[in-house]
């Protein structure tokens, strides 16, 4: 005879037993990751570890097989976890943070014009805290940088085309991701575009005439706020990253600018229109006076480089703590039509006509090295005084660190 407490206890055990094994089957994890934006697909991977989210949408769950989960907009989280998968919790942001392409660098601090309060933003900060969302598709980028929701994009892989970036954004490479063809800022407010090579259409676009073709980034039409941080910016047709427009409160920091080849151009000739930045696009333009403040600090123009690093109108342009060493070159740093140029502790380096102020525009530069450099290396002009807070480090060593630090990490 089975004592009637003992037979309760073995039921009991029998039910724990049987509800365990369910959700291991199950695999019924705590999904709470950020939204991935993917090709989608019917499932996870095929041998889908339930761990942490991935691009595929498998959501939070112990090691298992088979994890179910992607979908074309997948949440990330919640996504069924493999066969005996344990129900574990994702990782902090919802990546797995043993992947080394899951969680970006951190980004420098901001220094410069977008560091500025003004025009009702109170300096650059993007999508702010808002959950990454996870894009390696064309249609997935396109619709992520769309409109004026703040939101952080992470960006994999290489997509192709030219894309407009609204308002409220941070754009965000992991591991190697690449931009080929353009980005076009109009009329954007509080953009940060960091960690991310973007590759121009190299003339193809408008091979009789590189200038008819299309920059690698154009910031137009009164965008204002805009940071580029630790990015690698070379081949666009006109342009590498261009200025123009009444735009305003620009920092490009740690960032390289050069061209692929020594290209050469029907229309412009041995150049090639390599022709990395302009700042105001012409003299005559009411929307720029007042405007074009920009900030360049600690980027690189590398090979290929014919001129305009940059070559500016109208704006107060700081340019502080880069490196040039594009040999062969025309001329570097420019202050054109009523452009005010600070230009200090720049490091110049076999290169012509470091220094090259029009009569109708300002430069003061003061503490840059020059090593083998031939034309003009002094301009004693006005200048401004920045303002906002920034230190200059000493151009000694200062060509070595750049060189170590620049781009996309």
């Amino acid at each position: 005879m089975i004592d009637n407490s003992k037979r309760s206890a073995f039921f009991d055990m029998r039910m724990h037993a049987r509800l365990a094994a369910a959700l291991l089957i199950c695999g019924c994890g705590d999904g709470n990751s950020p939204s991935i934006i993917s090709a989608g697909g019917n499932g996870g991977t095929d041998t889908g570890s339930g761990g942490a989210p991935t691009t595929t949408g498998s959501g939070a769950g112990g090691a298992g097989n088979a994890g179910a989960g992607g979908g074309e907009k997948d949440s990330g989280g919640g996504g069924s976890g493999g066969e005996g998968g344990t129900g574990g919790e994702p990782d902090s942001g919802g990546f797995d943070s043993d992947d080394p392409c899951a969680i970006p660098p951190p980004a420098s601090p901001l220094v410069g014009w977008a560091s500025v309060d003004a025009m009702g933003q109170n300096g650059t900060t993007g999508g702010g805290d808002a959950t990454p969302i996870r894009v390696n598709t064309e249609a997935g980028f396109t619709s992520s940088v769309a409109g004026t929701t703040p939101r952080v994009i992470y960006v994999t892989g290489t997509l192709k085309g030219s894309f407009g970036i609204g308002s409220h954004k941070t754009i965000v490479g992991l591991c190697g991701a690449q931009i080929q063809g353009h980005l076009e800022l109009s009329r954007s407010v509080n953009v940060i575009v960091r960690n991310l090579t973007v590759v121009g259409n190299n003339c193809t676009d408008s091979p009789m005439d590189c200038s008819e073709g299309a920059d690698a980034i154009t910031v137009s039409n009164a965008s204002h706020h805009i940071w580029f941080d630790h990015d690698d910016v070379y081949d666009g047709s006109d342009g590498n990253l261009d200025v123009i427009s009444g735009s305003d409160f620009v920092t490009i920091s740690w960032t390289k600018f050069h061209y692929s080849t020594a290209r050469t151009d029907p229309l412009a000739g041995a150049s090639g229109h390599r022709y990395s930045n302009l700042i105001g696009s012409a003299d005559d333009v009411p929307a720029d006076v007042g405007h074009l403040n920009v900030t360049f600090h600690h980027d690189w123009w590398a090979e290929n480089v014919d001129q305009r690093m940059p070559r500016d109108r109208n704006g107060k342009i700081h340019v502080f703590n880069n490196l040039f060493t594009s040999v062969g070159n025309r001329y570097c740093t420019n202050a054109g039509f009523q452009a005010s140029l600070l230009v200090e502790n720049n490091v110049y380096i076999g290169v012509n006509n470091p220094l090259s102020p029009d009569r109708n525009g300002d430069m003061l530069a003061r503490g840059n090295l020059f090593e083998n450099t031939s034309g003009t290396q002094s301009a004693t002009g006005v200048g401004f005084e920045p303002g906002y807070s920034y230190t200059a480090d000493a151009p000694d060593g200062l060509a070595a660190t750049i060189m170590q630090e620049v781009g996309p990490h």
